[in-house]
């Protein structure tokens, strides 16, 4: 026997709705933003039940409410209490409503129809269930075409609403877990920035320099790298990497980290006692002098020995007052001349007498050689030990199970202080050895430090003179030229640090 044509087409039919299903299924479970999965839903939905349109409301078990922004007629997010109304009662009891009259059903309000404009004749409400079989929502659709909905349209939208409550909860997961490593990243800057104050803010202006860099190659006309895209989980990764690239500095000595000066405030107070030694010495010898004088030249000659004192006396703590002035002055982090070097072993010469007699030089041989920095104010033991952060900050970042997304997190923050000619720290690599996002961020990290507010071991300096200052780095083989080019094309600071 051959079956009725109906029979047949309503098979075909059938399958094409679930075949139509799984591909849904498979969209649905693959998307994992919330705010563009749930509109997908109700658009496909909408399309298996041959509905007008569709709603979907998720449970909030805490206030035991339904809320939703992609409810019919809603411009914003709305809830609706558990029990109450269509979707109330289905989140209630689990239970299917399908409804050939609406208007004809006390549960239904008709507050939304009447402040839309809209009429709704039939509805299709089923319960979503996740794998344990709780329900964690309702869809709802609304006006079936050409007449009411079926057994079959509620066997269709239960088994949807299975595979959405499954997506929904997938994307609420990944909406959590994105939460959390907001969260972590941003205690982490904060942090950061409890150990040094003065860099307040440094972690997010770098991260914003480095992704609108990144995002400014794409369109780019003047660059090897033109037409380079990064997807959004590449920026996502390349904004963790900046905002979290100097966090090893937790691992750093606090003295060190904010050393203003070349040498530290109780190694500066120790320097002003010994000068006061000296000072008080030099008055003592005076007067031991004044008294031999007196004993061998008699008492008359009191007055002219007195004058000649004074003067000696004078020029002695003189002498004294003009070293220290000098001293202090080359604490301070700026470049030292060969005739400064030469004063302060002049200066360290001097000495003086404790109270036992015992001889002491105004300087030693470490101050000398501290006060005697080139450049900055640590020293080459402590310039090893600032640049250490850099392996601290990958240690630590390599510690944390990153997604696949953010897989290089630990990787790129580890190349920000690399230079193209190997002469960057901590591993001297070269050239293409340095990730792409890592030489983006070593030129942020640069004009952010030079144009920053004034730190205590150095002043701010003009946009135009970091630029100069960046170009030399360029010339000199250390920064990508082409990426600065970009940096300069895409006029990057300003649209990256927007004024207060």
């Amino acid at each position: 026997m051959h079956a009725e044509p109906n029979s047949v087409q309503d098979l075909q039919r059938r399958v094409q709705k679930l075949t139509s299903i799984l591909e849904v299924a498979k969209a649905i479970t693959a998307e994992r933003d919330l705010d563009l999965l749930l509109p997908l839903i109700m658009t496909e939905a909408a399309k298996v039940v041959d509905a007008d349109r569709c709603s979907l409301f998720i449970l909030d078990r805490e206030r035991k409410e339904l809320w939703s922004k992609v409810a019919q007629g809603a411009t914003a997010e709305i809830r609706v209490p558990v029990g109450k109304g269509i979707a109330g009662g289905v989140a209630q009891t689990g239970e299917v409503i399908n409804l050939s009259d609406a208007y004809a059903d006390p549960r239904f309000n008709r507050t939304i129809d009447l402040s839309t404009g809209y009429r709704t004749r039939t509805i299709l409400c089923v319960p979503m269930r996740d794998a344990a079989g709780e329900v964690t929502g309702v869809i709802q659709a609304l006006n079936k075409r050409g007449g009411t909905f079926t057994a079959e349209d509620e066997e269709l939208l239960v088994a949807l609403g299975a595979q959405a409550a499954v997506a929904i909860e997938n994307a609420l997961l990944h909406d959590e877990i994105s939460r959390l490593f907001e969260g972590f990243v941003s205690a982490s800057v904060v942090a950061i920035e409890q150990r040094d104050p003065s860099t307040a803010g440094h972690s997010g202006r770098v991260a914003s320099l480095t992704v609108h860099l990144a995002q400014a190659l794409e369109y780019s006309t003047c660059s090897v790298y033109a037409g380079t895209r990064f997807s959004h989980h590449d920026i996502q990764e390349i904004r963790y990497a900046s905002l979290l690239h100097d966090f090893g500095k937790v691992g750093v000595r606090e003295p060190v980290l904010v050393k203003a000066q070349k040498l530290y405030p109780e190694e500066v107070l120790l320097l002003r006692h010994r000068f006061e030694l000296a000072r008080k010495d030099r008055q003592l010898e005076s007067y031991k002098h004044r008294l031999r004088s007196v004993a061998m030249l008699g008492y008359s000659a009191l007055g002219e020995i007195t004058v000649e004192e004074n003067q000696r006396l004078e020029a002695a703590l003189k002498e004294l007052d003009d070293a220290l002035e000098f001293v202090l002055a080359c604490t301070r982090p700026s470049l030292l001349t060969e005739e400064g070097f030469e004063r302060l072993t002049e200066i360290g010469e001097l000495s003086f007498r404790d109270s036992r007699d015992q001889q002491h030089h105004l300087l030693a041989e470490n101050e000398i050689r501290l006060l005697s920095i080139p450049r900055g104010t640590l020293s080459p033991t402590e310039r090893k030990e600032i640049e250490s952060h850099v392996t601290h900050t990958f240690r630590f970042l390599s510690q944390i199970p990153w997604t696949r997304a953010l897989r290089r997190v630990p990787e790129i923050a580890y190349g920000h202080h690399e230079k193209l000619d190997g002469t960057g720290y901590p591993r001297a690599i070269r050239g293409d050895e340095i990730p792409l996002q890592s030489k983006l961020m070593a030129i942020a990290d640069i004009y952010d430090a030079l144009t920053a507010s004034d730190r205590p071991y150095k002043k701010a300096v003009p946009h135009p003179v970091a630029l100069d200052i960046l170009s030399k780095e360029v010339a000199a083989g250390q920064l990508d030229k082409d990426l600065y080019a970009v940096f300069i094309e895409a006029d990057v600071p300003r649209m990256a640090i927007k004024p207060k």
